[in-house]
């Protein structure tokens, strides 16, 4: 896993482990071929940079600590 601040502040009292907690139950189901998403490969990380923007709550900028989260999700 990157050393990722779970705890660093984001916006409106968001956090990267916020983010995060919100978006992994959907990430596992997409790599799990539970969701009509193709699962994300390391070929493919544009796509999953741009799902992690457009799937967190309220802030739909790139954070790359969110980002870099899942990206170490996909060489397990």
């Amino acid at each position: 896993m990157p050393n990722v601040n779970l705890q660093k502040h984001i916006r409106e009292g968001w956090t990267v482990g916020d983010f995060i907690s919100d978006l992994e139950p959907t990430f596992n189901m997409i790599q799990r071929k539970q969701s009509h998403i193709k699962p994300f490969t390391k070929d493919d990380l544009p796509r999953l940079k741009t799902w992690c923007k457009d799937n967190q709550p309220y802030y739909k900028k790139y954070v790359p600590d969110v980002y870099n989260y899942f990206k170490s999700k996909l060489t397990m």
